[in-house]
Parts: C-alpha cells; sequence; structure tokens
C-alpha cells in the first residue's frame, strides 16, 4: 500500500503522526499547497522516530483544487489509496484525481450540500454526498473503492451504528450522533479565548445550513440551524452538555446500509459559539462567494468566509494553549437482542493532555485522523474489501473496534472505546 496524503494541515499532520507508528504500508506520500507544511510533518517523524521510520515518508507539492495536478502526484508516486485530509470543498477534485489515478480513495467529509430550507431534502436540493453517490457506477467499472466519511464524525459514530446493528439490537428506533467536549482554551496569559478546535471554515459549513434529520416514513427533511435543543451527559467527566441538531454526514449515510426508525445528529456547541455563528451569518461573513475588497495592492477578490478563518488561530496549533477532553460518539435506542428495551451509548474519548505528550496534536484532530488510519490498515489486511462508493457502515464493524482497542503490545491501537448502558 502507498497511501498519497492530501494536506498536512493539523488532521493530516496527525494521520502522519499516528501511521509513523505502524506498518501496514509502503510508503506515505505527505503533500500539501505550502510544501514546507508536508516537510514539517516528515522532519517530525525522522525526529521521533529515526531515519528508518522517516525513509517511508516523502513530502510534495499538491494543488488540491486541480483534479489533474492529484492525478499527476498519484500517479508519481505510484499512489494505491489517496487520503483527502484537507476541508470538503476540495473533495471534488481530489475524488476526481484519485480516480483518474487508479487509486482507491478515502475522505473524512463528503462532497458539500447545497442548502435549502424546505423540504422535503430530496427533491429541492444537493444532500451531503449525493455527487459523490451518483459516481458509484464510475468506481465499481473500474473496480476501485472509495470510502467515504471514514473520520470521526463522520466515521466512528457509523461503525457504532453498524456494530449496534449486528450485536446489539434486534430493532432500533433512533441513531443518534452525540459530541461534547469540555475543552478550554486559554491565551498565554491563561485567560479564556475564542478559537474553534477543528476549521472554522468546515464548522461554518455545518453549522448554518439547514440541519437534516432521517425518518423512515419521511425519509430526509431539514430543521432550523441550532433547532431541538437537549440536554446530553457525556462520560468520563465532561458531564452534561447542550446538543442541538447541525447539518452531518452521519444522517446522510446510516439509512443506508442500516435499518433505523429514525437517525440524527447534535452537538455540543455552547451559546457563545452559536451566538457568534449567528452574527456571522447577520454579516455576511459565512458567505463562500468571493467579494471586492481593498488592499494595499489595491482591490482583490476574496471569500468573507476564508478571511474569517485566517483571522483565527490554525487549529493545529491550539494543543499547548487547550485543556479538557473531547467525546464522540453514538445514542441508541430500540429492542435489545433480549426483546427488551435497551437504550445504550458508545463513544470514544480523547484527552487533549495525553494526544499532546504522544504525538504533539491537539485531541481533536487527532481522534479525528485516528480513524481513516485503522480504516487503511484492515483495508491493506484485506479484512475490509469492496468496490465503488460505501460508507463505513458497509464494512465489518467488530474488526474495526477490535483493531482499535487492542494494546499497542498486541498489535492495536490502544484506544479503548466504551459502551454505557443507560437503562441498566
Amino acid at each position: 500500500m502507498r497511501i498519497l496524503l492530501v494536506g498536512a494541515g493539523g488532521v493530516g499532520d496527525a494521520i502522519a503522526k499516528i501511521a509513523a507508528r505502524r506498518s501496514f504500508y509502503d510508503h506515505i506520500v505527505v503533500t500539501d499547497y505550502d510544501l514546507a507544511r508536508a516537510e514539517r510533518t516528515v522532519a517530525w517523524v525522522e525526529g521521533k522516530h529515526g531515519p528508518d521510520v522517516a525513509a517511508r515518508f516523502t513530502a510534495d507539492r499538491i494543488d488540491a483544487s486541480n483534479p489533474d495536478d492529484v492525478a499527476e502526484v498519484a500517479r508519481r508516486h505510484g499512489a494505491t489509496h489517496v487520503m483527502n485530509a484537507v476541508e470538503p470543498k476540495f473533495v471534488p477534485t481530489i475524488f476526481a484525481g484519485a480516480l483518474a489515478a487508479g487509486a482507491d480513495y478515502l475522505d473524512m467529509a463528503m462532497s458539500l450540500s447545497e442548502p435549502h430550507p424546505t423540504n422535503p431534502y430530496t427533491e429541492t436540493g444537493v444532500k451531503l454526498g449525493d455527487d459523490q453517490f451518483a459516481q458509484a457506477p464510475d468506481w465499481e467499472k473500474a473496480g476501485r473503492l472509495a470510502l467515504v466519511g471514514m473520520g470521526v464524525e463522520p466515521g466512528l459514530s457509523d461503525v457504532f451504528a453498524r456494530y449496534a446493528a449486528d450485536h446489539l439490537f434486534s430493532e432500533i428506533d433512533e441513531l443518534g450522533t452525540r459530541d461534547g467536549a469540555n475543552l478550554v482554551v486559554r491565551d498565554s496569559d491563561g485567560n479564556e479565548i475564542f478559537a474553534p478546535s477543528f476549521s472554522i471554515w468546515t464548522t461554518i459549513e455545518e453549522c448554518l445550513n439547514p440541519p437534516v434529520i432521517w425518518e423512515k416514513d419521511t425519509g430526509w427533511f431539514t430543521t432550523p440551524p441550532f433547532s431541538e435543543p437537549e440536554v446530553f451527559t457525556f462520560p468520563e467527566g465532561i458531564g452534561d452538555v447542550e446538543c442541538v441538531n447541525v447539518e452531518h454526514e452521519e444522517v446522510l449515510l446510516m439509512p443506508r446500509w442500516v435499518d433505523a426508525k429514525r437517525v440524527t445528529f447534535k452537538y455540543g456547541l455552547g451559546e457563545e459559539f452559536i451566538g457568534i455563528l449567528k452574527t456571522l451569518h447577520q454579516l455576511g461573513l459565512d458567505k463562500t462567494q468571493p467579494v471586492r475588497v481593498r488592499s494595499a495592492n489595491g482591490p482583490v477578490e476574496v471569500a468573507p468566509r476564508d478571511v474569517v478563518a485566517a483571522g483565527l488561530p490554525d487549529p493545529a496549533t491550539l494543543g499547548p494553549f487547550m485543556t479538557g477532553k473531547t467525546c464522540a460518539g453514538l445514542w441508541v435506542t430500540g429492542t435489545g437482542t433480549d426483546g427488551e428495551p435497551r437504550e445504550v451509548y458508545l463513544y470514544h474519548v480523547s484527552d487533549n493532555e495525553w494526544t499532546m505528550a504522544e504525538y504533539e496534536a491537539q485531541c481533536v484532530v487527532w481522534q479525528t485522523a485516528l480513524n481513516p488510519v485503522i480504516a487503511l490498515e484492515l483495508l491493506a489486511r484485506g479484512t475490509w474489501t469492496g468496490t465503488g462508493v460505501l460508507g463505513p457502515e458497509a464494512f465489518d464493524a467488530k474488526a474495526f473496534l477490535d483493531l482499535m482497542a487492542a494494546p499497542l503490545d498486541e498489535g492495536g491501537y490502544g484506544q479503548a472505546w466504551g459502551l454505557e448502558d443507560r437503562l441498566a
């Protein structure tokens, strides 16, 4: 397996760092539009693990917005798998470049939707992932696999959905992804500051689009942003967090492979974050269409959302200033295999103190990066196989969770996942 890693930002950098401890691949080419970022990642691997490990890594430059360039770089390095680790606006070009190069493909966020507040959602707009699923016949004809939505959310929650359906429930009422954290970011003086722990570009896209819900009798439909607030209790000391509806890929993926009556996604944003997002929308700073603005070198065209992203700290740099934990998980209700009512929360918690000490990566990007590395290893082993455009639900969940939880000295990743039976 030769992996072309597209993007050496926070998540891409963490993917390389996690993979440096594994041996399932032959080579990883770390690429970025800014070659210096890719070189920095490879230098970290050499400094941490020595020249022998670093010899399996190469840095190169790539233009993720150009499918021909993606294909050229993939061919030049003999890539068998293209791992997309950049913002979802680049999904179409990397997706096309991988197929053109004859490589398999993985991403952690799917092709974007076109937000439409009217319903039913299926008749009024392009859903998350529609563009990719429409190309499934091309991937099947080529005998290639595109594994989409294989991050943490989406990704791990989708694995949990498959596991719940296969091992815990005879009938599922609701699959509800629930994410929350108690993370705090402070400046050098110890004062709390507003600094999103993940890409603000992606966060704006997810949170200001109409959230999607799926119901068996209705199909997909939308609700207003930040709708249906609920307080959800997260494990391992995180506690109660108010969560709201957010547009997310799980709702578009799970119903394709898992039988359930309802599928939702709710995220613990917090009152301050919601207020900031609403203000950005009111001011038009969430827009992606360029506007003409003045600059020292004369008028330039720039997207307001890109300005917001440029004005905030790079999430990859926040680790030393961050404390707390983040939790990703799936709340499932229905009938257990014993015929009795059951309610469980399957989850994984990432502690920033630990991820910084082990990988020099803040916990949100590290937790996101963990899951595609596990998936790549399962593909390399031949445990996961397939062609076409598939989500994580299409594969054996137990194999994934077993590898994830197995101790490091037994060939696993040493990342325990939890199961709370909330009716017990």
